[in-house]
């Protein structure tokens, strides 16, 4: 019963409260979710953005007039008329590396579009995401349109998502959880982000200080809890025995500690069955044969960042994400042994691809089977 403009109004006064909070609701988030409070603070601003380019993008929200002789038996002297319609009441499930990010890329789009929204947010990024659920309100936001069921999935997540009051869902989380949401939905419309074992395959003919600069910090930011994050290295003998030195350095100066102590990069892992999970598959993989470099010790939540050589594909670790902050190295003899193990994982999010041939770049590209593709060849 809102206007349109009246709904892009309050995505923008939603954006610029953000902002006007962004230390307040970062320090929060920090605290909440051991986020390095640089990352919290980008997070926060990067949210407000992106509600911004929401509420740009939905001014052109608006039905269209299609031709009759664009169907079959059709004929010009016919019109269909085309217009958009809300959903309804759309379950919005957030993850806890990004609480505030990945609830307002649920909430924004479903509000701007008529839809009502119930969010459930993760158990450790709660208070961030219900100071995120207080800016929709004070925005203008009217009484209702959001609603935040904050709880244990274990425990709700089964009745909210069957609830036949939801005509949406929309998750990011992990597989496993997200093929359980798959399963007990039915017929109602799922938008899930899953989890991801993107790999970096690094080409003979690639700018390594570039390749080692981009792949530390695409694997060990926020401690590689990300579903973006790099997971594996996939590349061959001459180049890896270069590279492992360049890796080690630079893993080795990478900051360990508490998020409120300045250029920490790596800090303590979300809880305790995250960091026995993690320290399981370094275990796995150093009794199965693979290397060292450098890491592998463990304090409470803290996993310091490891790196693994000669990693093989019967290892847990050339498969299995870890959300933690571990590197393997897979060696491989050619460009279609790297391309087939990269294919082979059954996550399909994304892949870097070093080398400074454009043209190997894009047959790479081409034949990887996942969403998005970096390709690097500075």
């Amino acid at each position: 019963e809102t206007s349109l403009n009246e709904r892009v109004d309050i995505i923008y006064k939603a954006a610029k409260l953000l902002e006007e909070n962004s230390e307040e609701i970062a320090t929060l988030m920090m605290m909440e979710i051991s986020k390095d409070k640089k990352s919290c603070v980008s997070e926060v601003v990067r949210t407000a953005d992106l509600l911004r380019f929401t509420a740009d993008t939905a001014k052109a929200m608006q039905g269209e007039a299609l031709s009759g002789d664009s169907f079959p038996g059709g004929s010009k002297s016919k019109m269909a008329f085309v217009s958009r319609e809300p959903l309804g009441t759309v379950l919005a499930i957030a993850p806890f590396n990004y609480p505030v990010n990945l609830s307002a890329s649920k909430i924004g789009p479903a509000i701007v579009a008529g839809n009502t929204v119930i969010l459930k947010p993760p158990t450790q990024g709660s208070l961030s995401a219900l100071c995120l659920a207080e800016v929709f309100n004070k925005a203008g936001l009217p009484a209702g349109v959001l609603n935040t069921v904050t709880g244990r999935g274990s425990e709700i997540g089964d009745y909210l998502i069957t609830h036949e009051g939801i005509n949406f869902i929309n998750f990011t989380g992990s597989t496993a959880v997200g093929q359980h949401i798959a399963s007990l939905s039915k017929m109602v419309p799922l938008l899930l982000e899953l989890g991801g074992k993107d790999a970096a395959i690094v080409l003979q003919d690639a700018n390594l200080e570039e390749a080692v600069k981009n792949i530390v910090s695409g694997a060990y930011s926020y401690s590689g809890q990300r579903c973006t994050a790099v997971k594996r290295i996939i590349t061959f003998d001459s180049v890896a025995d270069k590279l492992i030195p360049l890796l080690k350095e630079k893993v080795e100066n990478l900051k360990v500690g508490n998020p409120d102590e300045d250029g920490v990069v790596v800090t303590p892992l979300i809880d305790n069955k995250s960091a026995d999970f993690v320290e399981g598959l370094i275990k796995d993989a150093t009794d199965s044969g693979a290397t060292l470099i450098t890491g592998g010790t463990r304090e409470n939540n803290i996993i310091y960042p490891t790196l693994l050589d000669n990693v093989t594909t019967d290892m847990r670790i050339a498969w299995e994400e870890p959300f933690g902050p571990v590197l393997p190295l897979i060696r491989v003899s050619s460009i279609d042994e790297a391309i087939e193990i990269a294919n082979k994982s059954e996550y399909g999010l994304q892949s870097s691809v070093f080398t400074q041939d454009i043209d190997k770049a894009f047959y790479i590209a081409k034949k990887l089977e996942v969403g998005t593709v970096q390709v690097n060849n500075k």
